[in-house]
């Protein structure tokens, strides 16, 4: 079985999410069970089969983020030294060729990513295309909207 790659902070706020739902959101469910139990007839009570619903994708995140943490492989990306090579972990500058926009992305492990956050997956087409090339190399990839071209302006271990 391969070990999925994950930093050590998408480690670290995988951990707090995972302990948040055992310690906060799960005893807090189990109260709203008790207390929609306590009102009568569970077959019409919507407030239990809410909660019992609550609960059951409460347990189900708490298994997956249990199961991806015990296989995960923590990588410590501020001691990676591989210059000014694009590899896993590393925080990428781009700058799109036709448009000449400039953006920034950090690579991370498929449990850990985020767009919104500037957070991309190692297995993403463009974390694909980037993986091996040095900071000032060109490449494109197939986006959903078409091919894009990008210069890698600056690569950064933090």
């Amino acid at each position: 079985m391969s070990r999925a790659p994950i930093t050590k902070i998408g480690s670290e706020r995988l951990r707090g999410e995972l302990d948040r739902l055992k310690s906060v959101q799960r005893p807090k469910i189990i109260a709203a069970i008790a207390e929609a139990r306590a009102h009568g007839d569970l077959k019409e009570n919507a407030e239990y089969h809410a909660a019992r619903e609550q609960q059951s994708f409460i347990e189900g995140r708490i298994a997956e983020l249990e199961a991806a943490l015990s296989t995960a492989e923590v990588i410590d990306v501020s001691r990676l030294s591989a210059g000014s090579k694009v590899v896993f972990g590393a925080t990428v500058e781009l700058e799109d060729e036709d448009s000449g926009e400039s953006v920034t992305y950090q690579i991370v492990g498929d449990l850990e990513a985020d767009i919104k956050q500037r957070l991309i997956a190692v297995s993403s087409p463009i974390a694909r295309a980037l993986i091996g090339k040095s900071a000032g190399d060109s490449f494109e990839f197939k986006a959903p909207n078409g091919t894009k071209r990008y210069e890698i302006t600056g690569v950064s271990y933090e």
